[in-house]
């Protein structure tokens, strides 16, 4: 897999008539060359890959990484007064959307732990439980079960606090008549999963039903619009539109979703303004919300994979409707 991710670095210096490649950063070296370690520089040319790290991480590289040789420095000197730098991240971004087998594996498992984690998390989630401790619970159930990190800072949102899209988790007691927005994802093998489920507490009220049920069928068309060669603003579109049919158009402020891999968020964005192009092996969220200040929240995401036959939720939590008891 790393061989044929470096002979399409190496179409990149034909097409732009470079002479090297310079790539530094934790995705990109883990990506193009395997390395887990936090300091090196990856150098590549047509005819041979250089790894540049210090004495720290000298042993992991050469265990770790794809590369002719392995070089240790003391410091990289200010020598460059010759070369002309071209930046190259929307070619490396382009790359990394398309995942191949080894990728899908990971982000499988990744999903799959989601799945498992939560389902024991929920049963366990009560009345008088503060939001803090819930996220608690599942970033160390997770950790357990084989996460490797948490992928993000897990939100947990509820009653009035769910109209906050980002309501990271607070010290506010979960309470009986109000939603609770979760949103989650770990780590395997650098791989992300993300995830967002929304659930009752006890009988909520009627407004606060509807802004779930509009929410989930703006997600299950959207989903039913995915094909290949779909622009993203078109899918963006179909859910923003149900939610604008049912009155609820501004309090749907973001874009529908995102590229998951080795970062959480990345190439492609799915929002009324890209002009992407969806295209097989593609793995993206999916993630409508309303967000109503002062009464609540709801949003349901899944993340998929887009082929050529359709798509495929990586993410298996129910996202049907279903409530806590009150007790």
């Amino acid at each position: 897999m790393l061989k044929s991710r470096v002979n399409r670095l190496r179409d990149i210096l034909r097409v732009k008539n470079l002479d090297a490649l310079l790539l530094q950063g934790s995705v990109s070296l883990r990506y193009f060359c395997g390395f887990t370690g936090s300091d090196g520089v990856l150098l590549i040319t047509l005819h041979q890959i250089l790894f540049l790290t210090d004495s720290r991480y000298t042993t992991q590289a050469k265990a770790e990484v794809l590369a002719d040789d392995v070089l240790e420095y003391n410091r990289l000197e200010n020598k460059c007064s010759t070369l002309t730098f071209q930046a190259v991240d929307d070619e490396l971004s382009s790359l990394r959307q398309i995942k191949d087998e080894e990728e899908l594996s990971f982000l499988d498992e990744a999903a799959r732990l989601n799945c498992v984690a939560f389902q024991e998390v929920f049963h366990r989630i009560m009345v008088g439980m503060t939001e803090r401790e819930i996220a608690l619970d599942l970033e160390f159930t997770l950790r357990r079960l084989g996460g490797e990190d948490k992928a993000f800072d897990i939100i947990v949102a509820s009653g009035v606090r769910g109209a906050l899209p980002h309501g990271i988790a607070s010290d506010k007691k979960i309470e009986c008549g109000e939603l609770v927005t979760i949103d989650f994802g770990t780590r395997c093998n650098g791989y992300c999963s993300d995830e967002t489920v929304t659930f009752g507490v006890g009988n909520v009220s009627d407004q606060l039903r509807t802004m779930f049920d509009v929410v989930l069928g703006a997600h299950d068309l959207a989903l039913e619009s995915l094909e290949v060669s779909v622009t993203a603003k078109e899918v963006d579109r179909v859910a923003r539109d149900y939610i604008h049919g049912h009155g609820f158009g501004e309090y749907f402020g973001h874009g529908l979703g995102h590229g998951v891999g080795l970062d959480v968020h990345e190439s492609p964005t799915l929002s009324p303004r890209s002009e992407a192009r969806l295209g097989a092996g593609m793995v993206f969220t999916v993630e409508p919300g309303i967000y109503v200040p002062g009464v609540g929240g709801v949003r349901i995401e899944d993340t998929v994979l887009l082929s050529t036959d359709g798509y495929r939720c990586l993410t298996q939590c129910q996202k049907s409707y279903r409530a806590i008891a009150c007790r």
